[in-house]
């Protein structure tokens, strides 16, 4: 699952990454920005895993507010929790330090 995301799916999950917060668009932009070049089959399946929670859900984790274990609802902390998601939410934090977050 070390493969390269192709350019079909790569469109399909950016498309399936598109949200209704401002700010978890910005972050997933980032992130899209830095690592578009370079996202696994096994990336996007844990980027396709977060997508699976809620806006603020995700937000809370993406700005590090909370970890995946203190989501209040258990499919979330599932989602959550794959280690591919861990990978990405890791890679996505990284991205979002710096000037972005600072207006969030």
């Amino acid at each position: 699952m070390n493969e390269l995301l192709d350019e079909r799916a790569m469109s399909k999950l950016k498309w399936r990454c598109r949200r209704g917060l401002l700010e978890n668009d910005l972050l997933i932009e980032k992130f899209f920005r830095r690592h578009e070049a370079t996202l696994t089959v096994s990336q996007a399946k844990g980027l396709n895993d977060l997508m699976d929670l809620s806006d603020n859900d995700l937000l809370d984790l993406l700005l590090q507010r909370r970890e995946p274990a203190q989501l209040s609802e258990t499919n979330a902390q599932v989602s959550a929790s794959t280690y591919e998601a861990l990978q990405v939410l890791n890679l996505i934090r990284a991205a979002a330090t710096g000037p972005l977050t600072a207006s969030i």
